[in-house]
């Protein structure tokens, strides 16, 4: 009987050369085919945009043998909805992996992030989905400790399936040795920002937005909760944000606009 391997789509935010996604595609290699669709320059912060005003462009690179490889001018969602239309042409790859992301994804961060918003588009998709983050934004990451973890949640996720409109984020702390894994929930938390106001040589103001991220949840079942303990955090995430538990009180609202008083 042959063995079939499946089919990989891999994806990152960070672009195509990023070291995080060479070391995914490295690992990825090991158990399947593996087709890479990424952005050609940096795309962090993007979370989940599209373009729709302008072109897209997606070309063939050789950057890594035996790896069909795509660099494109759009998002990172961009390049899922590029892989699945125009590559795969509508038939679904096996599973589709993002990252590894230069940076930590977890928290509200998810909100924010492409890494992550590649994920969810390939969970769009229909497709089972990863996303990956390593809490180092050194362009010299080590990654060589996340590895087996990768291969093995990875693997995981193709022998049992995932539900529907659900992926997993995967957040590893900056370690020498991981501890283990972690399945957590998502930390409450928040940016705080600060916007550095500068002139430009044309007297006009323009800002850099700073920030911290403040953590206002002191649980012990949270993503942040375990990487700040040196474990890795697998955090289940769907993309239906509906407010489910509260949509019996919300029911018990009147929307009787001829009840209103105009004056109010």
């Amino acid at each position: 009987m042959t063995d079939i391997k499946p089919t990989i789509l891999v994806v990152n935010d960070d672009g195509i050369t990023a070291p995080g996604i060479k070391v995914l595609i490295e690992e990825m290699q090991k158990i399947g085919h593996v087709v890479v669709v990424a952005p050609d320059s940096p795309q962090s912060g993007m979370g989940h945009a599209i373009t729709i005003g302008k072109p897209l462009r997606m070309d063939r690179v050789d950057l890594y043998p035996g790896v069909e490889m795509y660099k494109c001018t759009g998002t990172p969602v961009d390049c899922v909805k590029l892989a699945v239309n125009k590559i795969f042409k509508g038939k679904r790859p096996d599973i589709c992996v993002s990252g590894i992301n230069h940076g930590l994804n977890n928290s509200i961060n998810v909100l924010y992030s492409g890494t992550m918003s590649a994920a969810t588009e390939g969970a769009v998709e229909g497709i089972p989905s990863v996303g990956f983050s390593l809490d180092d934004f050194s362009q010299q990451a080590d990654f060589s400790y996340c590895r087996p973890y990768i291969s093995g949640i990875v693997r995981q996720v193709l022998d049992n399936g995932l539900p529907p409109g659900t992926l997993l984020n995967v957040n590893f702390p900056k370690t020498d040795t991981i501890k283990g894994i972690k399945i957590c929930r998502q930390a409450a938390g928040r940016w705080v920002e600060e916007f550095d106001e500068r002139v430009d040589p044309y007297g006009r103001d323009y800002y850099w937005m700073t920030g911290r991220f403040q953590l206002e949840d002191r649980g012990e079942d949270t993503d942040a909760h375990a990487l700040n303990l040196g474990y890795a955090s697998v955090v289940p995430v769907q993309f239906d944000m509906t407010a489910h538990h509260f949509i019996p009180a919300l029911n018990s609202w009147s929307f009787d606009v001829a009840s209103y008083d105009g004056n109010e």
